[in-house]
């Protein structure tokens, strides 16, 4: 396969979330013409926060947009673990140092602002870049060139194409074939709601778990700590639809959280919508690409939310594959060097998040055992251990190689 790097160098991006667009304009700035793929008709987010770690700060300072998501963030004071009914502290880790410790802060954001982040660089940088409204039904490749098939019957050339379209990936059902995504048995409730609401009873300036038997929740802060932010996830074995924009409704999520602390319920009470989805998985793939064909992010590796690093993957993804493919002699090595960098890595955050299910949902006499110890636990030694727990998580640095 001939070396294709450089100004001529064309890549058509499926999806354009944050996977995609950040894929989008780590190519764009080594010189590639880039061309997004959205199908939706526009280029929007459902109300929802998310975490973006040292690691993922590191990618956004890479491609000068760490001030600019910062002045829309809200920085966490700690990170907490509380059980859910009583509100029982077992942890508070600081993050007052983490600038210092993994070279980096960690944010709070609104998926929407960071969207919004990424497109708008975009954008100024290659006007018209992003396509919405376009359904991708497959590809198509030979020795020059790979193809999506659109669903109007269109085509959109380049010289590679990166799968960044979800768990659902269509790039991913045929590179590898159709196989449905495992439902965890978890289903997630998520709302956003004003701050002033919460008088009573409102999240802590940290990032909190509460943990609880068959179920926990999530608590944090969002644009400048004006917005609360919930996530509830609930053991459930009678609900499969996957979607980020089907609702429940406040009846529901209340029956799901009944007799939790006042924190959860009061979110619960006065937001106005309740998002509920269905957590899905898929097992560790052992092929990335074909030919001039790559998959990112979920198409390649879901993660359950359990530790913060499905969106933040997805850009170190995003930046690892856009340096291989520049320092490369020809597109395979490129991708072969991508696949070699991030499919361990990505490996260990997936484990990772499916093994947090069993010390915050307590559903055994071990996993209540390992949430009680940490009662017990000095202050100091706790401390200590953090920087070890997440130093090969969050003290990771793809934009230099470390």
């Amino acid at each position: 396969m001939t070396k294709v790097l450089g100004q001529a160098s064309r890549a058509v991006v499926v999806g354009g979330g944050i996977g995609g667009l950040t894929a989008a304009l780590c190519l764009e700035r080594k010189g590639w013409r880039v061309r997004v793929l959205e199908q939706a008709g526009e280029i929007s987010e459902v109300g929802a926060g998310i975490q973006i770690s040292p690691n993922g700060v590191r990618v956004l300072r890479a491609l000068d947009l760490e001030a600019a998501v910062s002045a829309n963030a809200f920085r966490p004071e700690a990170s907490e673990m509380r059980f859910g009914t009583s509100g029982r502290l077992l942890f508070h880790h600081s993050m007052a140092d983490y600038d210092t410790r993994f070279g980096a802060p960690y944010l709070h954001i609104h998926r929407a602002d960071l969207v919004s982040a990424l497109l708008a660089a975009l954008e100024a940088r290659q006007p018209g870049a992003v396509q919405t409204g376009q359904a991708v039904s497959g590809y198509g490749q030979n020795d020059r060139s790979v193809w999506a098939q659109l669903a109007d019957g269109t085509q959109a050339e380049g010289d590679l194409l990166i799968g960044a379209d979800g768990i659902k990936s269509v790039v991913r059902d045929q590179m590898l074939g159709v196989k449905a995504p495992r439902f965890t048995g978890n289903v997630a409730w998520r709302m956003v709601l004003p701050m002033a609401r919460l008088t009573a009873q409102p999240p802590p300036p940290t990032a909190c778990v509460w943990i609880g038997e068959g179920r926990h929740a999530v608590t944090y802060r969002l644009r400048g700590g004006t917005l609360a932010n919930l996530v509830g996830v609930v053991e459930c074995d009678d609900w499969r639809e996957e979607s980020w924009t089907a609702e429940g409704t406040r009846e529901q999520a209340l029956a799901d959280f009944a007799g939790w602390h006042p924190v959860i319920t009061e979110a619960i009470g006065r937001a106005d919508t309740h998002y509920r989805w269905a957590l899905f998985d898929r097992p560790p793939l052992d092929r990335w690409f074909d030919g001039r064909v790559v998959l990112l992010g979920d198409a390649c590796h879901p993660m359950l939310p359990f530790m913060a690093q499905g969106a933040v993957q997805s850009m170190e993804d995003a930046f690892v594959l856009a340096d291989q493919l520049n320092s490369a002699d020809d597109l395979a090595a490129g991708l072969a060097a991508y696949v070699s960098a991030r499919h361990r890595r990505a490996t260990r955050v997936q484990a990772a998040a499916r093994s947090n299910t069993g010390l915050f949902h307590q559903q055994t006499w071990l996993d209540r055992l390992k949430a009680q110890v940490f009662l017990w636990l000095p202050d100091k030694l706790l401390s200590a251990s953090a920087a070890k727990r997440f130093g090969w998580l969050y003290g990771y640095d793809v934009t230099s190689g470390k």
